[in-house]
């Protein structure tokens, strides 16, 4: 197989892109990341399947504000692909915390979704010295997760995780598959861009990103898991769920009861990905904060 591109087919408006180098004695990879803006650390952690580009229409609307981090998650984007790596959920907090510790950052805000959404809690719960605030929009913490999008997102994620033939299955990723997986998350499906979804399919064919792709879907019950980690969290939470998320009323009715002191925030008809669908409504939430 070829070598794979390794930039973006999209870009980013007012973004550079940098890296953070492995730790030595420690089995990581390099980190990518998008930066952009001044003022205090505002930090983007994408969701399942997805990539810093995700929040390409959210970061020029904070920017002003806020100096952005946008981090690809291990192996996952544009962060390298180490092969036998963990993605279990510690393994990825790693990652965020790398951001976090080696460009030392301090009073940040932490905003993810899905995913992003716990690792951000979770990483609040660890260093909580660090983080001034969390944004968790649609954690993705109860069972059933992106098999909630629809028929073929249960046959594809059980096609990949099943044994022999789950390595070849996920290495062939339709375009008209992911799209309709991906549209499942949405409450406007034309939120899903063309280009984006081209940019998603390159990263899927780079070398190695089916064992990533296998790795991720495997561990996703430990985001569950994780969940009791949340209480730790010392800095102020503001949940935001899409009106029509994967989640039902009595998953996110359960995270109100876990962290009773939390903001909460409901967004008519939108899904999932609420930063491809409603990038204005999570921006006036972080920029209220500045």
């Amino acid at each position: 197989m070829p070598d794979q591109p390794s930039r973006p087919t999209i870009s980013v408006p007012g973004t550079t892109s940098h890296t953070i180098a492995p730790r030595e004695g420690h089995r990581e990879g390099t980190l990518r990341y998008l930066k952009a803006g001044t003022g205090a650390p505002l930090v983007l952690l994408h969701t399942v399947r997805t990539q810093a580009e995700h929040f390409r229409d959210l970061v020029p609307l904070v920017s002003d504000r806020y100096t952005v981090h946008a981090l690809d998650l291990p192996g996952m984007g544009y962060s390298e692909i180490v092969p036998g790596a963990s993605y279990e959920e510690p393994a990825m907090r790693a990652g965020v915390e790398r951001l976090l510790t080696e460009l030392d950052l301090d009073d940040v805000t932490l905003v993810g979704e899905s995913m992003g959404a716990v690792l951000a809690l979770t990483t609040a719960a660890d260093l909580p010295d660090r983080v001034r605030r969390v944004v968790a929009v649609n954690t993705y913490d109860f069972r059933g997760g992106i098999a909630r999008s629809g028929v073929l997102a249960r046959v594809v994620v059980s096609g990949v995780l099943a044994p022999g033939v789950g390595p070849m299955l996920a290495g062939v990723e339709p375009k008209a598959a992911l799209r309709r997986i991906l549209q499942g998350g949405l409450g406007d499906k034309t939120a899903l861009r063309k280009d984006y979804l081209d940019e998603l399919r390159q990263v899927g064919r780079r070398p190695g990103y089916p064992a990533v792709a296998r790795g991720v879907y495997r561990n996703l019950p430990g985001l569950v898991a994780a969940r009791s980690r949340y209480a730790e969290v010392k800095a102020p939470i503001h949940l935001v769920y899409g009106e029509q998320d994967w989640s039902r009323p009595s998953d996110r009715a359960a995270n109100r009861e876990l962290l009773p002191d939390a903001d909460f925030t409901l967004v008519p008809g939108a899904g999932h990905f609420i930063a491809l669908e409603r990038p204005d409504v999570l921006a006036s939430l972080v920029n209220a904060a500045a």
